[in-house]
């Protein structure tokens, strides 16, 4: 459980949930909030998740804690078991490769079925946002992550099988949260880019396969990146 000492306002709840905004929008700044103390192990792994003590920590009413929860129940980062509470999942190697072994699997299934739906809109809105994604990928890290979601939800979001899109939705945050952590090299940022070249150019062609074995080596890139960064943050510590 969070210690009594730290049962004080994280940000002051000013702060945090600025005047004037809508019920929902506070409750996502919550939920925004608490996976990052998560991630960067501010509420270390196991730690009990009480709404109380939560509600008071961030400068909250209990309703929001309770919404933000259940969001990270789904995200899969914290843990919710009947009688017992929430408890905070431990964010390590074996989660981070269960999570990319899922969307290996996923992520190349929804770009084989675009393929042979993509329009020309489509593959236009794809080389607009890539532009901008090349225009950033010097200067600012949280509109790339913001660009490269958008970037992937062009191909995934007409797709019928909506349990496979909310999987991949549920996850992104996450991950998101965890490359601002490690950061992301320019190494991986030129690779992304390239790796999007390269889809869009199998997609106006028609070549699925290509699009597919393009997007197995995009989403294995980034996982053995992110593996790398926590084995030398770990080794370090």
């Amino acid at each position: 459980m969070l210690n009594q000492s730290d049962v004080t306002p994280r940000n002051g709840a000013d702060s945090a949930f600025p005047k004037g905004g809508s019920k929902d929008t506070r409750s996502r700044r919550l939920h925004t909030l608490i996976r990052e103390d998560i991630i960067e192990g501010r509420l270390a792994p196991g730690t009990r998740l009480k709404v109380g003590e939560l509600a008071a920590y961030y400068g909250s009413s209990t309703n929001p804690v309770r919404e933000a929860l259940n969001r990270l129940e789904g995200e899969g980062i914290v843990i919710i078991t009947q009688n017992q509470g929430a408890r905070v999942r431990a964010i390590d190697e074996d989660f981070i490769r269960n999570i990319y072994e899922i969307r290996i699997l996923i992520e190349p299934y929804l770009v084989r079925w675009f393929v042979d739906y993509a329009t020309d809109e489509d593959i236009r809105k794809l080389r607009a946002i890539q532009k901008e994604i090349d225009e950033v990928i010097e200067t600012d890290l949280e509109r790339f992550n913001e660009l490269n979601e958008t970037f992937h939800n062009i191909i995934y979001a007409n797709h019928y099988n909506s349990e496979a899109r909310q999987i991949i939705k549920r996850q992104e945050a996450m991950l998101h949260s965890l490359s601002r952590r490690f950061g992301l090299p320019r190494s991986r940022k030129k690779a992304i880019c390239q790796e999007h070249h390269q889809l869009i150019e199998a997609i106006e062609r028609g070549e699925s396969q290509l699009a597919v074995e393009t997007e197995e080596r995009h989403v294995r890139g980034s996982v053995e990146l992110l593996l790398e960064q926590m084995r030398i943050h770990r080794n370090s510590n």
